[in-house]
Order: structure tokens, then sequence, then C-alpha cells
């Protein structure tokens, strides 16, 4: 039985019978952090300043069958190429579906030849945001149909919405982790006018203001760090700020919206 996922970068699964593969078992270890202390005169013990996240060394074993020696060969040098420095790919576990992790092999890694016809070997990944990521993004429909979502991904019974045309709505996030776009997907895209448009997360306190207009087929979008009306930077226009999303609820109200409108969040959920 196949128990390691992979795709490629772009999201397309790899067919792991293609390279012989069959995935025995993915090593995942426990968060790392980098912790920041200082100590005081007079004080006992450190005064703990914050912590970091290290990256996460992940371990993939697999089974490599082949038609014959001449085979194995061939798959060898293909998989050399796969998880060659600077191919980065997903890896995930068969059983958590909706899970992955995007890494990269940076290590030596040699494979241990059992007969003609069948090698093993374990080739160590890094993860270097040190969490996984969820497969479906928030426009992907929440039914375990869809196979990119499964138990204990933090979903709820609750109306999840990620389109709304009201000022006053709330947006959910399953993670564990805080929806930061300085370094992870997160799209906002407001289509509609307005003046002076300000969307603003009122549980984190986070707000974006642009200081300009936009007609009712005008489209406003902060995707990562850029911001754009109709694909043109409007950086210099708004209050340079970013929107963060915090796990669970978090409650957003609209200013500076005219008539009518819509509003959506595309983003994917993350977990130590």
């Amino acid at each position: 039985m196949n128990l390691i996922r992979l795709w490629y970068e772009d999201g397309q699964e790899i067919d792991l019978s293609k390279y012989g593969l069959i995935g025995l078992r993915l090593i995942i270890p426990s968060p790392q952090f980098e912790t920041y202390t200082e100590e005081l005169p007079g004080r006992p013990g450190t005064l703990k300043l914050g912590k970091d996240l290290r990256p996460r060394y992940l371990t993939a074993e697999f089974k490599i069958d082949s038609n014959d020696y001449t085979d194995s060969l061939l798959l060898r040098d293909e998989l050399y190429s796969l998880f060659s420095k600077g191919n980065f790919l997903y890896i995930g576990e068969k059983m958590q579906p909706g899970k992955r992790w995007h890494v990269e092999c940076v290590e030596q890694w040699n494979p241990e030849r059992i007969n003609l016809n069948t090698m093993r070997t374990t080739i160590p990944f890094v993860a270097e945001s040190g969490m996984a990521e969820s497969v479906g993004t928030t426009l992907d429909p929440f039914t375990f149909d869809a196979e990119v979502w499964q138990v204990g991904q933090g979903l709820t019974s609750d109306d999840m919405k990620y389109v709304h045309n009201t000022n006053l709505f709330n947006i959910y996030n399953a993670g564990n982790e805080t929806v930061n776009p300085r370094n992870m997907e997160l799209l906002i895209e407001y289509k509609g006018a307005s003046t002076n448009l300000s969307i603003k997360n009122e549980t984190t306190g986070d707000e974006w203001i642009y200081t300009g207009t936009s007609n009712s087929g005008d489209s406003l979008k902060l995707d990562g760090i850029q911001m754009t009306k109709n694909n043109l930077s409007i950086f210099r226009n708004t209050n340079k700020k970013l929107i963060s999303l915090v796990p669970g609820w978090n409650g957003f109200r609209l200013s500076g919206t005219v008539g009518s409108f819509e509003i959506k969040f595309s983003f994917r959920f993350h977990y130590l």
C-alpha cells in the first residue's frame, strides 16, 4: 500500500507508479522553535522575548520497483532529477489527504539495492515554513467528495462562507496558525464601486484603506503583498497595511462601499 503522496509545485499530483515508487512512510518531526531571551540585572532567570518556528526536516521512505536491472538504473536517474536541489514539491501522507508540505530535497541520498528489480531509499526533505498547509483552498467545496479535506482539519459545521456582499461578515480560519500574507497565500478581492474603501479585521485590528475610487466593474485585489486595481498597482494610494487572519473566526467590517459589491477571500489553512 502506498502511504505517501507527491505533487509538483503547480499542484499537479505526481503518479508515483511512473517512477516505480511505493511510499512506505513519511516521518514528520515535532515543531522546533528558536527562542529569544534577555537577562536583566536584579531579575532571576531570563526574560522571554519571543520565539520563531524553525524549518521541519521530513524523511520519506520509498520502495522502488522496476522491470529489470537496466530499468532500475533508468528509474534511479529519473528520481535523482525529480528530487534534485531546487525542485520544490509538495509531499503528504495518504491517510491525511487534506494536508501537504512544501518541501525541497537538499541533502544527498543513496538508494539501497535489494535485488535486481527492487531498491529501497530514504529521502530527506526540508519544509522551510515549518508547517503544513491544506490541500484545498477556501473556494473549494467543503465536502469530503472534493477529496481535499479530512477529519481533524479544524473544519466546523457552521456556515463557512468566503464570498460576501454585506458590510459585516465573518471569515473562518480552520488552521492553528495565523495566515500572514507576507509569506502565505491570501487573496482578498473586492468587486464593485467604492470611495475610500476600508477593509478591517476587527478581531486583529488590521485595516487596509484605499484612498481612491472604484467603479462597479472594477476589481481591487490584495494578493499577498501586492495591491492592484484592475491589475495595476495602487500601493501608493493605500495605507500600505496588510490583513492577517488568526485561527478561528475573524470579524470584518467594510466602509466606503457604494451600491452592490462582492468581496472574496481565497487562502489555505496552515498547521503545525
